[in-house]
């Protein structure tokens, strides 16, 4: 009776690995929150025409961000797999720093950051916890980039111009960087677990501003470079099947 029930026991605990094993042809799907916060630092605002001229003290910084992820792991054996990672573009607000910080909100923009990943998780695919690092690059644009009247202002009145007598639009640049990724999973049972990862993106962008007159004509051109550089954290529900 005692052998059998150590049998019985031996094959229980073989079909529960079984039934967590990470295996070649495996999807994983996750949901779950974002944050984005941003190490960042910034060039000074620096007019390009009509001439060229440094606003002296200025500067800019980004506020963090958190939005809902959304990401699906493809398992290529049981310890490599490829993840893409995607969600609700955050929305992130530059607050003015040095001899803008008087104005206090500059603007705003809407990220979107598609991410590809290659994982390698460590231990075994039957294994219920397991750490993994991924490395891989994401393509940042940015929509709906807005600025405040107080920034439209204070450029209007470097040019001597009265306020509401000019309107500033801007555009961020487009640009790859790589993602260095680090975290865990935990799987609970066949389908279900829980994953968390931290990853470091390299970032920097460009902010060319252009204000016009009532009838559209250029007055002027500015810019300011910033480096974002955010770490980005990321706690998933996920389903696997």
């Amino acid at each position: 009776m005692k052998k059998t029930m150590y049998a019985l026991a031996a094959l229980s605990v073989l079909g529960s690995g079984s039934a967590l094993a990470q295996n070649a042809g495996d999807w994983v799907l996750g949901a779950g929150w974002l944050h984005f916060a941003p190490q960042d630092s910034s060039k000074p605002l620096t007019f390009t025409s009509p001439i060229n001229a440094v606003v002296p003290g200025s500067g800019s910084g980004v506020d963090s961000s958190n939005t809902l992820g959304l990401s699906a792991v493809y398992f290529i054996d049981s310890r490599w797999a490829v993840e893409g990672v995607f969600g609700v573009p955050p929305k992130f607000n530059l607050q003015g720093e040095g001899s803008l910080a008087p104005i206090g909100k500059l603007g705003d923009a809407k990220q979107w950051s598609p991410t590809l990943l290659a994982k390698y998780y460590f231990g075994n695919g039957n294994d219920a916890f397991r750490p993994f690092l991924g490395l891989g690059a994401t393509y940042v644009w940015y929509s709906d980039v807005s600025l405040t009247p107080g920034l439209q202002g204070a450029l209007g009145g470097r040019l001597g111009l009265p306020p509401g007598a000019t309107s500033t639009s801007a555009k961020l640049d487009k640009s790859f960087a790589p993602v260095f990724n680090l975290g865990a999973a935990w799987q609970f049972d066949k389908h279900w677990g829980v994953s968390f990862s931290v990853s470091y993106i390299p970032l920097k962008t460009t902010a060319k501003l252009t204000t016009r007159t009532a009838g559209g004509t250029t007055v002027a051109t500015s810019e300011a470079r910033l480096k974002l550089d955010p770490i980005v954290t990321y706690l998933s529900a996920t389903y696997r099947f």
